[in-house]
């Protein structure tokens, strides 16, 4: 009688001709850790400063907020100063402004940089891979055609 081929074992065989190597996967996850390391400290040296010059902002607002707040003996003296704290209040929302924006244009620059070093990183991360990958499928299907050849 005829023997029923088994198709577990021919598959089994098949799988162990092309093994499967995770260190590709290793080194994208490694890579991608390292990006997501890098962004984390972007934005979190960001939100450090836009705290500290919030911080100051409110501190200076205070420190004006004082002068309005005082008894003034004539009554233009209350005038010239809510007009001297409304003037220096645009003057201080000018600067904190400019240097939010500063903030912003650092996190931006840097987050460009970091991307474009990410991209040339997995770029060569995914050639590399590519080739040994392509080099082991063809060492395996000479070893499987030498051993369909053999066994003819």
């Amino acid at each position: 009688m005829t023997k029923t081929p088994d198709f577990a074992k021919v598959m089994q065989d098949m799988m162990a001709s092309f093994p499967v190597d995770s260190s590709a996967m290793q080194n994208a996850f490694k890579t991608q850790a390292a990006l997501a390391e890098k962004m984390s400290k972007v934005a979190l040296e960001a939100a450090e400063k836009s705290t500290e010059i919030t911080a100051k902002w409110t501190k200076d607002t205070i420190a004006k907020m004082a002068d309005v707040s005082k008894a003034k003996t004539e009554p233009t003296d209350y005038t010239k100063s809510v007009t001297d704290f409304a003037s220096a209040a645009a003057e201080m929302a000018a600067e904190n402004l400019a240097a939010f924006a500063e903030v912003a244009k650092k996190v931006q620059m840097e987050t460009v940089e970091l991307m474009l070093a990410a991209g040339k990183d997995m770029s060569e991360d995914a050639t590399a891979a590519v080739k040994k990958a392509t080099n082991e499928v063809s060492v395996a299907a000479k070893k499987a055609t030498s051993a369909a050849t053999a066994a003819k």
